[in-house]
């Protein structure tokens, strides 16, 4: 199977980033790895308490680029970030050609029966949420869905799509930032952490995975355990006036809008995405 990585050299230079990132954290933190078929995933966690949260990130995040979700979330249950397998990150690089959200929720499943966690609540994130819906584990009680994927096809304006093509291309900070700024609300700056392992991903990995919208069969059947799902007010890829339709149409569900906030959840929203995990977790 292809890997995430360009070559070798791409492979370390993020795992050194991540291992230095989790090793500063600031709090406390746990880490560990448990075998799938989809190999190694490393798990990251902090928090105590009753309730266990399961944070998926989005397409080529890990629990090092979400470190402010960790700390957010475990303030107030006992999380752990999954470094998803064949995203950049801790766990195993490799990943089926044509893997999709289905091959995604498998290893889910598999990871949640290695916690040996019951009554979970899944936090997905853009790819992550796409990943918690099609993960079908009897350990899930519910699910929180922050700017998810899995409902509609992403959308790529020209601007978004000239940005991306020139960070792809030449990976410097300043193409780096230039492209974020389409990810956040108008006027906002991405965060720095953010724009530095951006610009490392592109010069380290191959294009990783949008997928595309799940079965409406299964959304209707995901429907049937707590479900809450939100979106920035800006997000360019998922605007609003097409997700809110899309995911009352096949969940029933209404969509929380963040006012001031794009696809991408800075530290000014974070607050918010604690609010919305805890309708389901109580």
């Amino acid at each position: 199977m292809p890997t995430v990585y360009k070559n070798p050299r791409g492979q370390e230079a993020v795992r050194q980033w991540c291992t230095q990132a989790l090793a500063g954290a600031g709090f406390p933190l746990s880490t560990t790895t448990v075998d799938t078929s989809a190999g190694e995933v490393a798990l990251t966690s902090a928090g105590t308490g009753t309730t266990r949260v399961v944070l998926v990130p989005g397409t080529g995040f890990n629990a090092a680029v979400a470190l402010p979700w960790l700390r957010a979330l475990s303030g107030r249950w006992a999380t752990t970030v999954v470094d998803l397998p064949g995203q950049p990150g801790l766990s195993d690089p490799r990943r089926p050609r044509r893997a999709g959200p289905a091959w995604y929720g498998r290893a889910m499943d598999e990871v949640l029966a290695a916690m040996d966690a019951e009554d979970v609540v899944v936090v997905g994130n853009s790819l992550g949420a796409a990943v918690a819906l099609a993960a079908g584990s009897a350990r899930i009680a519910a699910r929180a869905l922050i700017s998810p994927a899995g409902f509609i096809r992403l959308s790529v304006d020209p601007r978004l799509a000239l940005a991306s093509t020139v960070w792809l291309l030449s990976p410097t900070v300043a193409h780096t930032r230039g492209m974020l700024r389409l990810f956040v609300a108008p006027g906002a700056e991405p965060p720095a952490t953010e724009v530095e392992w951006m610009a490392l991903m592109a010069s380290s990995c191959r294009t990783t995975l949008a997928p595309a919208p799940l079965a409406a069969e299964l959304l209707a059947r995901r429907a049937e355990q707590p479900c809450v799902v939100s979106v920035g007010a800006h997000d360019r890829f998922l605007p609003p006036r097409r997700l809110v339709p899309a995911v009352r149409r096949t969940m029933g569900l209404d969509v929380r809008v963040f006012p001031g906030a794009g696809h991408l959840t800075t530290a000014d929203h974070l607050d918010e995405m604690v609010a919305v995990v805890a309708e389901v977790a109580g």
